[in-house]
């Protein structure tokens, strides 16, 4: 009974703090001028209201439960000092500011709006210029990114931040948000139970998302298109990449996803479109690949070694110059049911699949896996020749390594 008293008795405080929450109006003419002002002022649950002007503050620190609501986008200018907005308490909103011009450093990752040890914030309707880092999220938990606008001016790596990035952080939506032109769009290290949905990364630097040792997160109908790297999945468990797009990430070091160390995880109803590779996959597990589609890719799938009991059902594999490359002749991994665009076998019984097994892995692409530089060969007539060869006579290339019951229509 005494706990629950206690229990009582803390709610009933916090519902009369809110209940006697009120607004501070800040703007140039008014009483209150600056936020610092306005948030030193402010008691626990108080909403600041800034009107729409310039303000050039920075290292304003929120140690308090606010509500921030921005009126017609009021500018926040930094002027390149340092960090802009620091909350070091839980129920904090920053809602429809403008913010620019954060600090650049060597030595401290200043950034437009950083949480530190909080819970239940939400950051969201933020647009974010000519910044370091953007949002910056760091022990902290149970909390929200959503619509938010971060617009880079990077150009080189080592003199850039990450767009939106979660350090040892726990149950964060991140959603519906567009990133361009920073060093990573999304950047998570050591931050579980994440939910990346409905989010445009685009024309980064290196990553569009790059995440490390992240367990049981869900990346779902995000965009990646034209990042220098691509995307990187390293030293993580239980991930789920569902719906998302990955798009012309071209170069030599470029490809749609890069899956390393990564295990039991489900990668399912994707698109790779227009990488040098689709998927990169090296020391990764029992992953299920399905429904998933391949168009126009350099390589659609490059397996790099020490992959095991992994299952592709029921994928497209549609105009990639090569489908498949592997750099062992033993495979672990089954390929079932697939539509391959250049099988050329037939159904005479006219159930949907193809009487005659595919091999999707050609000696052609083995060669060009070792020796870049034949690639200059790659539609000639030789090609051909050595791929039929090894077709009749498998010895470079996985023997065992067959769809055995390949579609004859894409799947829809």
């Amino acid at each position: 009974m005494g706990r629950i008293r206690v229990l009582f008795c803390f709610l009933l405080l916090l519902f009369a703090n809110h209940l006697r929450a009120g607004t501070i109006t800040v703007c140039g003419s008014c009483e209150v001028k600056t936020i610092k002002e306005g948030v030193a002022l402010a008691a626990d649950f108080d909403t600041l209201l800034i009107k729409k002007g310039t303000y050039k503050e920075f290292n304003i620190q929120i140690t308090k439960p606010l509500t921030i609501i921005g009126e017609n986008y009021p500018v926040i200018d930094g002027e390149d000092q340092g960090e802009i907005i620091t909350i070091v308490s839980d129920n904090v909103t920053i809602d429809g500011l403008f913010i620019i011009n954060v600090g650049t450093s060597y030595t401290a990752d200043y950034a437009a709006i950083r949480v530190v040890q909080s819970e239940n914030f939400l950051i969201q309707n933020v647009v974010l210029e000519k910044l370091f880092f953007g949002i910056y999220l760091e022990k902290s938990k149970n909390g929200r990114v959503y619509h938010n606008k971060i617009i880079g001016d990077a150009v080189d790596e080592y003199n850039s931040g990450n767009g939106i990035q979660l350090w040892y952080s726990q149950n964060i939506v991140v959603e519906r948000n567009i990133v361009q032109h920073v060093r990573d769009g999304i950047y998570l290290e050591f931050s579980d139970n994440i939910t990346i949905e409905n989010n445009i990364s685009s024309d980064n630097l290196r990553y569009g998302l790059h995440f490390m040792f992240s367990n049981d997160d869900i990346y779902k109908d995000n965009t990646f298109e034209n990042n220098g790297a691509g995307v990187a999945v390293m030293f993580s468990k239980r991930i789920k990449m569902l719906g998302n797009t990955f798009k012309k990430n071209w170069g030599t070091t470029s490809f749609g996803v890069l899956l390393k160390e990564i295990n039991d995880a489900e990668i399912t109803g994707n698109t790779f479109e227009e990488n040098t590779v689709g998927i990169s996959i090296e020391g990764s597990n029992r992953i299920n690949y399905s429904k998933n589609n391949f168009i126009k890719n350099g390589w659609a799938i490059k397996v790099r070694g020490a992959c095991y009991s992994n299952t592709f059902i029921h994928n497209n594999f549609m105009y990639n110059s090569f489908d498949l490359a592997y750099n062992s002749n033993l495979n672990d991994n089954i390929f079932d049911e697939n539509y391959w665009s250049d099988y050329t076998g037939y159904d005479l019984d006219r159930n949907g699949t193809g009487d005659i097994p595919y091999r999707p892995v050609k000696l052609f692409s083995y060669i060009v896996n070792r020796t870049p530089e034949t690639i200059i060969l790659l539609r000639s007539l030789f090609m051909d020749i050595i791929d039929f060869s090894e077709k009749v006579s498998p010895v470079f290339t996985p023997d065992e390594l067959v769809d055995a019951k390949p579609l004859m229509k894409k799947i829809k």
